[in-house]
């Protein structure tokens, strides 16, 4: 071997005894420190949360270098799928002026949520999914899923939200012109539980972005990496990921890195101190 490598045998023995140097080693301790991070993570957190977890624990490191060890390690982030064609057609029975208008932002919970409807693919068929978020920290208030993408599939997600929430003032409820949202039912839902309507202008989906971001990250982080045989299957991940994941442990950049749970911990803890 060492004729091949053109080395002197005291010198290839040497370099064998050599340890690896002190940033090798480091790397190495770093490395598994984010393979640890991105398994607890369900394998789906990008180097900027990875970043943020090895920070929390204590460790010294910028984005750059974890992006590279990540890199190296065959750790990415991954890539969701296309909306299903066909969402809006026909004519809306009573549409709500877009009040909310974009305004994400909000400064205290229960006052505005937003709700949207996407889909699942299973081997028994399709499978719908309707949320409903609170926008001041993200969180996934109600959900429903069914077979049939109807009224009460939206219905069944709101009354989740008004059930767990409880809320004592009225709360804006934005949605898009989908006919689950502007038939009569719904609208004598909101009447009877102080909801008042808003909604996105027609077809564009950036008036309720932050429905559509939970969905994005939904099918990228785990829908799309699994395959489904039945839609109780479906039903049991999309809980584990809500319930389990998303809520009380997914760091979020709107929050500050906090999960939507950990956020209003946080909030309601300063309120309570007055800060």
């Amino acid at each position: 071997m060492c004729r091949v490598l053109m080395v002197h045998f005291s010198g290839f023995y040497a370099w064998l005894k050599e340890p690896l140097s002190q940033r090798a080693l480091e790397d190495a301790r770093q490395t598994e420190l984010i393979q640890q991070a991105w398994a607890d993570s369900g394998k789906v957190y990008g180097y900027r949360k990875l970043t943020d977890d090895l920070r929390d624990a204590g460790e010294t490191c910028s984005e750059n270098r974890v992006a590279r060890l990540a890199s190296l390690a065959g750790i990415a982030a991954q890539i969701g799928y296309k909306r299903r064609p066909g969402r809006y057609g026909g004519k809306p029975a009573v549409v709500a002026d877009n009040t909310l208008d974009r305004q994400f932002e909000v400064d205290a919970p229960d006052r505005v949520w937003v709700t949207d409807i996407t889909y699942i693919r299973t081997h028994e068929g399709w499978s719908y999914l309707a949320v409903v978020i609170d926008l001041f920290s993200r969180r996934v208030v109600g959900w429903s899923m069914q077979s049939r993408m109807t009224t009460d599939l939206a219905l069944q997600a709101l009354l989740a939200a008004v059930w767990r929430r409880k809320p004592k003032q009225k709360v804006m409820i934005h949605s898009d012109q989908g006919s689950q949202f502007t038939g009569r039912e719904w609208q004598s839902f909101l009447g009877k539980h102080n909801l008042v309507a808003s909604m996105s202008r027609r077809g564009n989906c950036h008036d309720n972005a932050v429905a559509e971001s939970f969905f994005h990250l939904l099918k990228r982080e785990r829908i799309r990496r699994r395959t489904y045989i039945t839609r109780d299957e479906a039903r049991q991940d999309v809980f584990d990921y809500i319930e389990m994941f998303y809520n009380p442990t997914r760091k979020h950049t709107n929050n500050g890195m906090l999960s939507p749970v950990d956020y209003e911990v946080k909030q309601q803890k300063m309120n309570e101190a007055g800060v």
